[in-house]
């Protein structure tokens, strides 16, 4: 018996080395660090799938009424609303947030240079627990961040110094990031739980797309939906649950602690130029000793893209703002509030684009490799399964989890499903390096997306 397995393992070796028998030597270990790096992204995934579950099953195990329902009249929620030109929208993001069921609260939205009618709109509005900031040149239109730090200042150098607003401890404040089309569950006040823990900083919403009527609003539902339940619950229990900014709560004590000088000398939470202003608020609160929540009983519903050329220009945005995040790592390797396996993990996602980058690179290389004839591959079924392993198979499984069902015949659809949306994040990859190139150039001009116009209700599940 022990020779018997003493045998499979070294026929088992033998072939993992004759896999890349026939390539250049100068290739070889470019291949090898790929094999490694995809290896080690499968195996980080399947942790993520397994401490997320668990995660989501104690969530659900929690009793309705320990969701902070009644908590939330314990804390001040405000809800920052950036707002450029946002005519379509912002009437509709006001209104929902005005039926958000909490006993305090303060809509306070940045009007950020608009020249359509959003002015005209607010202004119209029942000025009720709404306040209305308006950001005039040449300080208007300088990013999400700036605005976002206009707020904040004004926020605690006026609403909470003078008013009926005065006095609230910043511990007990809730400030609530909601973009223009956003729509936020009207019990958002359910995520108090989370802060009655005093090491929690921020906490994340689940996000949907509410108008996903097309293949590809689809799978940005998909994809969303993918990101709150394996990525973001599987580091629950790390507390490294990071922010992904419509729709997510931040601790004002924590805000005020990560606030630093910009360009200009004033203070502020958010770093000036983030191309991803959430990212890099989350990172910095976990870097500070505060603990990142997702939750899965509040949801915030947003507009997905229909255009696929829009849908380019938002994800080389968000994916030049992950390029931005690399000078983070450092911080993030010395945390001395995270363990070990979470600074790693911490480590192999700000790592993501490079390594995105450059499994995209050897993938291009193969095909120039086998275009050129330098290398002939003998199609042999292990190797077309483990190409499909690697290369589908985390994809369908993140599906599976985030979709989460016991129905069998669901659970064939969903698989069949799954595949469709690999294609689609295909089909994006490429602004990996798009993003690259702004990012070293130093772009970051960029031409906001049209919102689209309001029909009907939203589709069921």
């Amino acid at each position: 018996m022990k020779e018997s397995l003493q045998r499979t393992a070294l026929d088992a070796w033998e072939w993992l080395l004759s896999i890349y028998l026939g390539l250049p030597l100068w290739a070889v270990p470019i291949f090898w660090v790929a094999a490694v790096v995809i290896a080690s992204s499968a195996t980080s995934l399947a942790i993520l799938i397994v401490r997320a579950q668990l995660a989501v099953r104690r969530a659900e195990r929690t009793p309705l009424a320990a969701h902070g329902w009644a908590e939330q009249s314990e804390y001040l929620w405000v809800f920052f609303v950036p707002a450029l030109n946002e005519e379509v929208t912002i009437e509709d993001s006001v209104g929902r947030l005005r039926e958000v069921e909490v006993d305090h609260k303060r809509i306070l939205v940045i009007n950020d240079g608009s020249d359509d009618r959003t002015g005209e709109i607010l202004a119209a509005m029942d000025q009720r627990d709404l306040t209305v900031l308006t950001r005039v040149a040449p300080n208007a239109r300088q990013g999400k961040s700036e605005a976002l730090n206009d707020a904040w200042r004004y926020l605690t150098e006026s609403l909470l110094v003078q008013g009926d607003l005065a006095g609230w401890d910043p511990r007990r404040v809730v400030v609530t990031i909601v973009d223009a089309d956003g729509r936020l569950d009207r019990q958002a006040g359910k995520v108090a739980h989370h802060f009655a823990d005093h090491r929690v900083g921020g906490v994340q919403s689940l996000v949907r797309i509410y108008n996903r009527r097309s293949a590809l609003t689809w799978a940005q539902n998909i994809e969303f939906a993918v990101f709150g339940f394996v990525f973001q619950m599987g580091r629950v229990g790390w507390g490294t649950a990071n922010m992904g900014g419509n729709g997510q709560f931040n601790r004002l004590q924590a805000l005020n602690e990560v606030a630093a000088p910009g360009r200009d000398g004033a203070l502020g939470p958010w770093r000036e130029g983030r191309l991803t202003e959430d990212q890099d608020i989350g990172l910095r609160l976990i870097r500070a000793g505060w603990e990142g929540r997702q939750s899965t009983v509040v949801t915030v519903d947003q507009q997905g893209l229909n255009s696929l050329r829009a849908l380019y220009r938002q994800r080389t945005r968000w994916a030049q703002g992950g390029w931005q995040m690399l000078d983070l790592v450092p911080a993030m390797a010395k945390n001395p509030h995270l363990g070990f396996v979470a600074k790693w993990d911490q480590f192999w996602y700000l790592m993501t684009p490079l390594l995105q980058a450059f499994i995209g690179a050897t993938v291009a290389l193969s095909i120039l490799l086998l275009a050129t004839g330098l290398v002939e591959v003998r199609w042999t079924v292990p190797i077309v399964v483990l190409i499909y392993v690697f290369s589908i198979v985390p994809g369908v499984a993140g599906v599976l989890f985030a979709r989460r069902t016991l129905n069998p015949l669901r659970i064939i659809g969903q698989v069949i499903l799954a595949h469709g949306y690999v294609l689609y994040s295909w089909i994006i990859f490429p602004v990996v390096y798009r993003a690259l190139w702004r990012y070293l150039r130093g772009s970051k001009s960029w031409a906001k997306t049209r919102r689209e116009a309001i029909e009907g209700p939203e589709p069921a599940e």
